[in-house]
């Protein structure tokens, strides 16, 4: 059977030149970064090298960028981080409500500790309202948290109208973005978005998982969440995962967004219209919303049935973000949705692999399943 993956914004497959290299830097370059003899010197300019390779694509200058884990602890770095560093300058915080679990968690923390956390819907169009936000800052308003690209919807928001009437209102605001599903996709460069702290990772431009990146604008002081050696400045301590970042590094390189953009673009274009010939389905993903992304319910059809039908069928979605494990959406909350609607929501995320023949693949497993499973 053949396999239709349309699920990257969960994760994506690795590149072939970014996995030779996590292999070249375990088998053959593989002394540790911070070793001081010769082959600790190799392994460093990988190293370097890599974070070269993310500065550059961010515009960013090399010692603004920290390795992590992956874009949850480079949410929880730059939110905690920047909090503890402002605690003295005020309490309140203003996030969104359909923020990535790795930062609307965290900030449903902040607020069972007593931080004033202000919680933006997205508006009628399934975005964030950016006068909004900028009403909801005020003197003692110390952070700004909020993503660039919905991982859901693919709502992308507007971040530099956000951070110019913020700073504007007031100027020491710290203004955070998760880019995690922009990077590589679209220009992201945290100097025109304005973004003090900006978040990526790895596994969704075809690098493996395990590893990410914090931007943090120079002169912007946040604090660390761990502690013991010098690695990374001593904000992100611990030996660093060279094969990740290597490999990291490569994917980074290997990008070409505007050709990448055009192919998904079409295929999004003529999903939508293959859909829209279907009974029972409703469009939720915005009109101001990514190319990689498109969200949609069938009507009287949960999400993990019509999913498992699927991938019965060799075709891979998702019922939402990886991360929830099939777990009620707040982001669809969020948006109004009525539990029927929300509740029957698939998401499609493209890649530069995916084909004509996978959105047909998927629309006729749709028909197949509209058909014949049962409704609720």
């Amino acid at each position: 059977m053949t396999e239709h993956y349309l699920d990257n914004s969960a994760t994506t497959q690795v590149s072939e030149a970014s996995a030779k290299k996590a292999f070249e830097l375990m088998r053959t370059n593989y002394a540790n970064p911070s070793s001081l003899h010769s082959m600790g010197f190799a392994a460093s300019k990988e190293l370097e090298g890599a974070r070269s390779q993310v500065a550059k694509a961010l515009g960013a200058d090399v010692s603004e960028i920290y390795f992590t884990s992956g874009g949850t602890e480079a949410n929880n770095l730059a939110v905690l981080g920047a909090v503890n560093a402002k605690k003295r300058a005020g309490n309140r915080i203003i996030t969104t409500a359909f923020e990535h679990s790795s930062v609307y968690e965290t900030m449903l923390n902040l607020a069972k500790e007593g931080y004033d956390v202000v919680f933006i819907k997205p508006d009628s169009s399934g975005c964030i309202n950016a006068k909004e936000v900028i009403d909801a800052v005020d003197s003692k308003t110390i952070l700004i948290s909020i993503m660039h690209t919905n991982n859901e919807t693919g709502a992308i928001n507007p971040i530099r109208e956000i951070a110019v009437g913020a700073k504007r209102k007031n100027p020491s605001v710290l203004v955070h973005t998760d880019a995690v599903q922009a990077f590589g996709k679209t220009e992201v460069k945290p100097s025109k978005l304005f973004a003090d702290l900006l978040s990526i990772s790895g596994h969704k431009i075809h690098a493996p998982k395990g590893v990410g990146a914090l931007y943090v604008k120079k002169g912007v002081r946040i604090l660390p969440r761990s502690f013991g050696g010098k690695q990374e400045k001593k904000l992100r301590t611990g030996t660093e995962a060279l094969p990740l970042i290597g490999a990291f590094g490569v994917a980074v390189s290997e990008l070409d967004i505007q050709k990448n953009t055009e192919t998904v673009k079409s295929l999004k274009t003529y999903l939508i219209d293959k859909l829209s010939a279907l009974a029972d389905i409703t469009i939720n993903s915005p009109e101001a919303s990514t190319p990689y992304i498109l969200n949609f319910s069938v009507k009287g059809i949960r999400s993990e049935t019509m999913l498992h039908h699927l991938a019965s069928k060799g075709v891979y979605v998702s019922s939402g973000s990886a991360c929830s494990k099939g777990g009620k959406s707040h982001v669809l909350s969020a948006l109004g949705f009525e539990d029927n609607r929300a509740d029957s929501a698939l998401r499609v995320s493209f890649s530069k692999h995916n084909t004509i023949e996978d959105c047909d693949a998927l629309v006729c497993a749709l028909e197949d399943g509209i058909e014949n499973l049962a409704r609720r």
